[in-house]
């Protein structure tokens, strides 16, 4: 640009020909013509890059499933970057692309899908030894039924470490079981906690910033003698490490959604998920998150000699139906028929709701229901007895569904009698081991032809005993074959003949 513009001083402003210019600047007197008569002098665009192909091309349809499948998920439990590339990685064997590729691309998808940017968190600077507490939301599927998941994260803001435990609620059961698992898991106990106003632990926010905390809580509190600091209303950030860690553990070990049998056992498998976790170097620190942690380990307290029982003991009152409600009447339990308009203690668990006789002898268990909608947990083997009784409505009962197909067509057309005798035993025979065993001992006596109640005590005996099954013998070969023999019986038939004749006369 300072030849051009030297070009156009030699005309401009000294008056020289395009000759003259062209001697005393080495140009050629077309170029400096150009230069002169040029009228534009805007910076041009810049050439857009050529695309071209890339080893990312045969897994952007993969990507782009994920992503538009994700628009049905909350936003938070989406797929990132960095979860789309593992799971590549994972999934696809022989994959070799660049995380950067993939963070790339899905940076421009996102833009695409959801309009979104990246934003970025503060980092903070923590002493070995306290913890950050929060609450993230997440769904997941428990017995394939969708659910609204509550998960408590725990993170350790010196070492970047966290662990995290999945619940359906967020009461304080959840929380003093989700701590509880994880302090056993990791031996020992945060000098400091940090949490938000969680409603579990704060009863009021007082005028001085102090806190009323609930009895519950204090309990626990005393229990493992960790101290505590409760951030400001609406200022989360207080504890970014925490903020931030759980939206990294529903990133990481939340998505896709999951699907869970057992959620004890899913989450003792997300502990040993975490531990994994800590194999990687530390953002600012570069080292293993897993050695940091030792540091934080050092400074804990010791765990209690002594177990928490985080459980709330109620007594309610059992309707004519031997029902009882929580949550304000929206959630309904069962009991067994002996307990109708009676007085039940009920132990409340993260998990469970265990009703329990006047001595404390346990009754029935149930799932515990979550959800500010009406609900009802109903387990009707304690009601066997009962409908033995009245027979016919066992169609109408949840008890017929459970019921294997053999059992249910010999009651559908059996007597009335011989399905009351059949239920009796069925009662019988569950109370002393299980419905399933019970149940299994009807089908097989149906199946062999057989209706008795003796017949089905005799096979339950034989399913569940400690008979041991002897493998046929086998004679020596110095043992002689013997003949088979086949009587003639038409003697007896002709006597039998005889006295029917007999008979007769």
């Amino acid at each position: 640009m300072a030849q051009i513009n030297s070009i156009r001083q030699l005309f401009f402003e000294k008056g020289l020909g395009y000759a003259e210019i062209a001697r005393a600047t080495g140009f050629d007197v077309k170029t400096v013509k150009k230069y002169i008569l040029m009228e534009d002098f805007n910076q041009p665009l810049p050439k857009p890059k050529q695309i071209r192909g890339s080893k990312l091309d045969k897994y952007k349809e993969q990507i782009d499933e994920w992503m538009v499948s994700d628009k049905q998920e909350r936003k938070k439990q989406r797929h990132t970057a960095k979860r789309i590339f593992d799971r590549l990685a994972k999934e696809h064997p022989g994959f070799d692309c660049s995380y950067r590729l993939v963070a790339d691309y899905v940076s421009r998808k996102k833009k695409e899908i959801y309009g979104e940017q990246e934003g970025f968190y503060m980092p903070l600077i923590h002493i070995p030894g306290e913890a950050q507490v929060d609450f993230g939301e997440a769904d997941f599927f428990d017995r394939n039924v969708r659910c609204t998941g509550h998960y408590l994260n725990v993170s350790f803001p010196h070492s970047n470490a966290g662990y995290l435990q999945v619940f359906k609620g967020e009461n304080m059961q959840c929380l003093a079981e989700g701590l509880m698992n994880i302090f056993a898991h990791i031996g020992g106990v945060p000098t400091r906690l940090w949490f938000d106003n969680l409603s579990p632990a704060v009863k009021t926010i007082l005028k001085d910033d102090g806190r009323e905390l609930t009895d519950a809580f204090l309990r626990f509190k005393s229990h493992y003698g960790f101290a505590t600091v409760f951030c400001n209303p609406g200022q989360g950030h207080e504890k970014g490490s925490g903020e931030t860690k759980v939206g990294y553990h529903r990133r990481n070990m939340l998505v896709p959604v999951p699907k869970v049998d057992d959620l004890k056992e899913f989450n003792r498998r997300l502990l040993e998920e975490c531990d994994q976790d800590m194999l990687r170097p530390h953002y600012l620190k570069k080292r293993l998150h897993r050695d940091l942690f030792e540091e934080d380990l050092e400074a804990f307290l010791s765990l209690p000699s002594v177990p928490f029982d985080a459980s709330e003991i109620k007594v309610v009152r059992t309707n004519s139906y031997a029902k009882f409600t929580l949550n304000n009447g929206k959630h309904t339990y069962s009991t067994a028929p002996r307990y109708a308009k009676s007085q039940v203690f009920v132990q409340l668990t993260a998990y469970d709701v265990i009703a329990f006789d006047e001595n404390y002898r346990e009754i029935i268990r149930h799932p515990r229901l979550y959800g500010d909608y009406e609900q009802e947990s109903m387990d009707w083997l304690p009601y066997l007895t009962q409908l033995s009784r009245r027979p016919a409505a066992l169609k109408y009962t949840g008890i017929y569904p459970m019921l294997p197909q053999e059992v249910q067509a010999f009651l559908d057309s059996c007597s009335y009698q011989a399905k009351k005798e059949t239920l009796r035993v069925l009662a019988e025979l569950s109370e002393k081991s299980s419905f399933s065993k019970a149940a299994e001992a009807v089908r097989n006596v149906i199946l062999h032809g057989a209706r008795d109640a003796d017949s089905i005590v005799a096979m339950f005996n034989r399913l569940n005993g400690d008979i041991t099954d002897l493998a046929p013998m086998v004679l020596p070969a110095s043992v002689p074959e013997m003949p088979s023999v086949k009587p003639n019986l038409s003697d007896y038939d002709h006597m039998l003949f005889r006295e029917g004749e007999a008979c007769e006369s």
